[in-house]
C-alpha cells in the first residue's frame, strides 16, 4: 500500500522547514519567496500539483532537500517532474535548462511566477547596481527563452 500523499499544507511546512535560516539576496527569510511562488502560481490559475512545485521549486537547486529525497516523497510524478525542471544544474546552459522548462507539462507556470518575484523592483531595489543590473538581464534572457516576451508584474496576493 503506498503512503497518502502530502497535502499542501504539509508541502509548504516542509518547504519552509527546508530553507529554514536561508535569505535571499536582499537578505529577507526565503521561505517569502516561496510564498511569493506559491501564489503566483495560484493566481495564474495553476493546478494544486502547479502549486506544491511551486513550493519545492528551490528544494533540490539549494540542496535544501535531496534529488534521492524528491524521488521518495509521497508527491504526484507531475509535481516530482516540475521540480526537476526547473531545478538548474551545475555549468547547464540558459538555452538546455529553458528547454527542459518547456518540454515538462506545467513547468512553464511555475518558473514564470519564480521569475516574477526574482525581478520585482521592490526586491531589485535594494541590491547593488551590478548585481541589479547583472539579475534583470538574466532574468530578461530567461522570459525570452522561455517565450515570457512581455515583461510580467507580480501578481498581488488577492485574500
Amino acid at each position: 500500500m503506498t503512503p497518502p500523499r502530502l497535502t499542501l499544507t504539509e508541502i509548504e511546512a516542509l518547504a519552509r522547514a527546508a530553507h529554514a535560516g536561508q535569505r535571499d539576496k536582499a537578505g529577507r527569510p526565503y521561505a517569502e519567496h516561496l510564498a511569493a511562488v506559491a501564489e503566483g502560481v495560484r493566481a495564474r490559475g495553476g493546478s494544486e500539483a502547479q502549486i506544491a512545485a511551486a513550493w519545492l521549486h528551490d528544494a533540490v537547486e539549494d540542496d535544501a532537500l535531496s534529488a534521492e529525497w524528491l524521488a521518495g516523497a509521497a508527491l504526484p510524478e507531475e509535481v516530482k517532474d516540475m521540480v526537476l525542471a526547473v531545478t538548474k544544474r551545475a555549468g547547464e546552459e540558459p538555452e538546455a535548462y529553458s528547454r527542459r522548462i518547456l518540454a515538462t507539462p506545467g513547468a512553464l507556470l511555475v518558473k514564470e511566477a519564480d521569475l516574477a518575484h526574482n525581478a520585482d523592483p521592490a526586491r531589485l531595489a535594494v541590491l547593488e547596481p551590478a548585481v541589479r543590473t547583472r539579475l534583470t538581464a538574466k532574468y530578461a534572457r530567461m522570459r525570452g527563452l522561455l517565450g515570457l516576451t512581455a515583461p510580467q508584474e507580480p501578481l498581488e496576493r488577492r485574500d
